[in-house]
């Protein structure tokens, strides 16, 4: 595609698709064509994206061939649960829409994570292709097929893995994002430097103060930036796409960030809010363990500062927290597992760590912003 469109590959054999990305929505229409042409394309979004981006998308889905109609979610991870997901299963029906039809997820992290599993379980899987629009969605939850709606008891305990034909990541759109979400979305970008690429540290580093200055403009750099974080995930998917050995290292901060979603009622922190404490929190552990230099939190804690993310634990009772990280979809039926940081760029998996150690971090964390 000689249109200027930048692509990088997930190479899961048949399940394998590309990424595309963009600074306008004027290649969608040639990255759908494949997927829509002759088929009925249900667009599932939300109000405040579907306003803005609805008439673009759903013009390119019909240059591509396709036949297209939208399904609304309500907004908030409150409403990512087994009732939204059977209300837009019924709306899919009552569209018309059938065992060869299309779903496209046009939105931020629930509307993808929502709308894909939607696509795996209505008339036992129908395609589904992601076009994110929040930052957050960009480098982290379009790619990978991780689909799925939370219990009251825990978040993503319902899903499946199910793969998308095709992402497509148009970055202008973050221009219009509220603040607090661009900042939410840049803990995944911080995550995924701690995890997988000191060099990327050093770039954010670097820009981060001005990367946030600039919003609502966006800064020149966030392009090259999106790219290497999906580069990153690609390639841990592509080693490892059920999430049986590496790929647990992307869950760096969600162990602790899922409790804290779960024992606010999903009401208190945007995901990425939850995930900037939760790496807080797994540094500082990892820290205490001796796993980590202190310098490495101290690093960590500048650049989450200098994106405006929160590090103060909330004060939550730790016997619960304790009985929410047993909950978490990464806990095994014996054990309980933490992804902590033993050097900038690199993680290691730890099961069952001393638990005095991580009440006396947790409390640490409670107490001040520490």
């Amino acid at each position: 595609m000689n249109d200027g469109t930048d692509t990088l590959s997930i190479d899961l054999g048949e399940r394998s698709y590309v990424i595309h990305l963009a600074d306008t929505f004027a290649p969608l229409a040639d990255v759908l064509r494949p997927h829509v042409d002759g088929r009925r394309c249900a667009i599932v979004s939300c109000a405040n994206v579907w306003p803005r981006y609805g008439a673009a998308v759903a013009e390119a889905v019909c240059a591509a061939g396709g036949a297209p109609c939208h399904a609304l979610l309500p907004e908030g991870e409150e409403h990512k649960n087994l009732e939204r997901l059977a209300a837009l299963h019924e709306q899919l029906v009552a569209e018309g829409l059938n065992r060869s039809s299309v779903l496209l997820a046009l939105g931020g992290g629930i509307v993808g994570d929502v709308g894909g599993f939607a696509a795996a379980t209505f008339m036992r899987g129908v395609p589904y292709l992601q076009v994110p629009t929040t930052l957050l969605a960009q480098v982290d939850s379009s790619v990978g097929g991780k689909t799925g709606v939370n219990l009251p008891r825990g978040k993503n305990l319902v899903g499946a893995f199910y793969q998308p034909r095709a992402v497509f990541i148009n970055t202008r759109v973050l221009a219009t994002l509220p603040a607090r979400e661009f900042r939410a979305g840049y803990a995944e970008v911080i995550k995924y430097g701690f995890i997988a690429d000191a060099e990327l540290v050093a770039e954010l580093e670097a820009h981060t103060a001005g990367i946030h200055a600039a919003f609502p403009d966006i800064h020149p750099r966030m392009a090259s930036i999106i790219r290497r974080c999906c580069a990153i995930k690609a390639d841990v998917v592509a080693r490892d796409e059920r999430e049986r050995g590496v790929r647990a290292i992307l869950n760096y901060g969600h162990t602790f960030a899922h409790a804290i979603e779960s024992l606010t009622q999903y009401g208190t922190y945007v995901h990425g809010e939850a995930v900037a404490i939760g790496m807080h929190a797994a540094a500082c552990f990892a820290a205490a363990l001796k796993l980590c230099p202190a310098e490495l939190v101290t690093r960590q804690r500048a650049l989450l500062e200098a994106a405006g993310l929160p590090l103060q634990f909330p004060d939550l009772p730790i016997d619960d927290v304790m009985q929410a990280f047993r909950r978490d979809k990464k806990a095994t039926a014996t054990s309980v597992r933490f992804v902590l940081p033993v050097d900038v760029g690199r993680v290691e998996i730890v099961t069952d760590p001393d638990e005095q150690v991580l009440r006396g971090v947790l409390a640490e964390c409670m107490m001040r912003d520490a």
